[in-house]
């Protein structure tokens, strides 16, 4: 995961990201990449249930 930090408390689920990073361009060039878990992951404490999230901006 590049910039994401994910907490869980009880059912809920926390996601932080630092809006001020950046990790470069896209693979299309078409945007610049904020924040990825980088495909689909599990949660931390609930292997059942995943995310994959994209932050970016064009």
């Amino acid at each position: 995961m590049k910039n994401i930090e994910m907490n869980v408390n009880g059912n809920i689920l926390t996601i932080k990201v630092d809006l001020s990073k950046t990790f470069g361009k896209s693979s299309s060039g078409k945007s610049t990449i904020i924040a990825s878990t980088e495909g689909n992951v599990s949660v931390s404490g609930k292997e059942e249930v995943k995310i994959g999230l994209n932050v970016y901006t064009k």
